[in-house]
């Protein structure tokens, strides 16, 4: 197997722990709690907690997918600016990375 093979593998395992993730977060939303107002606030701040955490996981997603794209169309690991290789130690770390060290935010 090759490294970026190994990469596509990690991708992979990452994106369905966010799926598994975002419908465990879907379905604690939709529960309506039997509880009085101060039970009821303590649940709106856990729901927006929620949904924050779901927020990072839509993001990462949309990353993860990018990346994914990106090993099937032949650019995985060509920095999306500059277009130079992206330093594979990087991409170890950031799989998803679009951009080298140089280029990134």
């Amino acid at each position: 197997m090759s490294s970026y093979e190994l990469l596509r593998a990690k991708l992979q395992t990452r994106q369905d722990e966010l799926m598994r993730r975002l419908g465990k977060v879907g379905a604690s939303l939709r529960q309506v709690p039997d509880a009085d107002s101060q039970e009821r606030a303590v649940e709106l701040e856990n729901d927006e907690v929620l949904v924050g955490l779901d927020a990072g996981s839509i993001a990462e997603l949309a990353q993860i997918r990018a990346a994914l794209a990106r090993l099937d169309d032949g650019t995985y690991g060509v920095c999306t600016r500059c277009e130079e290789p992206i330093e594979f130690k990087r991409l170890e770390v950031l799989p998803f990375a679009a951009t080298c060290v140089d280029c990134a935010d």
